[in-house]
């Protein structure tokens, strides 16, 4: 098996509060690579997965059911007026072909109009695991404005840095994104609100699908991860280890390609001509299956080598329909904007006891047995802010 791990060890964290913001400075600091492998308790590493989480504590369990159906449902008007505009600042890595970034900006603009709370929203996008300098830089600048919210990401090991400082300082409210498992060691030192569509459930739809009888051909096969970090842990390791199990399957080579095309493309054109055998590449986000989707063409070997998809966006969507993705794990898109602006509306009318701590949506799989008018359904579901 080979595998060929790159990052870069050098990073650059800003650390320094004055008495109404954290301002976070560049300072160069050594760190281990952060990842989620899991751990001999079952747990995700430092992450308590989301059905421990609420086995701990089953009133968040109880809260988490409630809001679910809250975002499920229409807008409502609240009881009173709001008193002034909300200020959330949003920093994304959302410079990638997936859509899920920019849809979640719009479908929390959107409900928050709905429910009526007056909003001021500042976005910026970065690439996703290779400008954590920059990201430093935005949140550094957003901190200036003084903001409500603040929404962010937690990935590397560099993101965790930052977080516990923003948590540490009060204000902003933190909100993280694309993430569905609650830190342990921070104990009762929590964000506002973690929301997202847990990794390790979509990846496990992904594995059934896998397993079952109509993907059986599948013996040999590869992972490309992302950039090193929890996301390409949380969806890579873990099917790298339900399908261990399988003694018909055989993992031939993995790759970290990073959230990057081209990365992935070269990639998949390298661990194709070596290994001829290989007849399945897990990709684990909408780059990298377009990456390898390139590569298989290029080979020529269209129907002989098959990947999936992660997210299921409109690319994504469109490939399934071309019959060049075999199959994806759809998220309900929107749910997650919607989840925001109901737990910013919620915590503004003093009831953020009403708000889990967790909010993680729901997934449908689509494969290239989906007829249009279902893949349209699913569409007016998970787009029905962001269409």
């Amino acid at each position: 098996m080979t595998e060929v791990k790159a990052w870069n060890c050098n990073v650059r964290i800003k650390n320094i509060c004055d008495p109404k913001h954290i301002l976070l400075i560049l300072l160069i600091l050594p760190v281990a690579l952060f990842g989620v492998a899991a751990a001999d308790d079952g747990t995700l590493g430092d992450y308590w997965t989301l059905r421990q989480f609420h086995a701990l504590n089953p009133q968040e369990a109880t809260v988490a059911e409630r809001f679910a159906d809250r975002v499920g449902s229409s807008a409502e008007s609240p009881p009173s007026a709001f008193a002034k505009p909300v200020r959330i600042a949003v920093i994304y890595p959302g410079l990638q072909a997936s859509d899920y970034w920019r849809r979640s900006v719009l479908s929390l603009q959107s409900r928050l109009r709905e429910i009526g709370v007056p909003h001021e929203i500042e976005s910026h996008f970065t690439r996703p695991g290779s400008e954590i300098r920059e990201q430093a830089r935005l949140i550094s600048q957003a901190l200036t404005q003084d903001p409500d919210y603040l929404v962010f990401t937690l990935d590397a090991f560099r993101h965790r840095v930052i977080v516990e400082q923003l948590i540490s300082g009060g204000r902003p409210k933190v909100i993280l994104q694309n993430i569905t498992t609650p830190l342990r060691s921070w104990g009762k030192a929590q964000p506002f609100f973690y929301v997202g569509f847990d990794h390790t459930e979509g990846t496990r739809l992904l594995i059934e699908h896998i397993l079952a009888d109509d993907m059986a051909g599948v013996t040999d096969f590869a992972i490309l991860y992302g950039p090193p970090g929890y996301v390409s842990s949380a969806r890579g390791d873990s099917f790298r280890t339900a399908l261990a199990e399988q003694p018909d399957k055989t993992l031939v080579a993995s790759y970290y390609v990073g959230f990057d095309r081209e990365k992935a493309r070269a990639a998949a054109l390298t661990l194709l001509q070596r290994n001829p055998e290989v007849d399945f590449i897990y990709s684990c986000s909408t780059d990298i299956a377009l990456g390898v989707i390139d590569a298989i063409e290029t080979l020529g070997l269209q129907g002989q080598v098959q990947t999936n998809g992660w997210g299921g966006g409109s690319q994504e969507l469109a490939e399934i329909a071309k019959g060049r993705l075999a199959v994806t794990v759809m998220r309900m898109n929107d749910d997650n904007g919607v989840a925001m602006a109901e737990a910013i509306a919620l915590d503004q009318l003093g009831r953020s006891d009403d708000v889990p701590l967790v909010y993680s949506g729901e997934f449908a799989l689509v494969t290239q047995a989906h007829d249009g008018a279902k893949i349209e359904a699913l569409k007016t579901r998970a787009f029905r802010y962001s269409q």
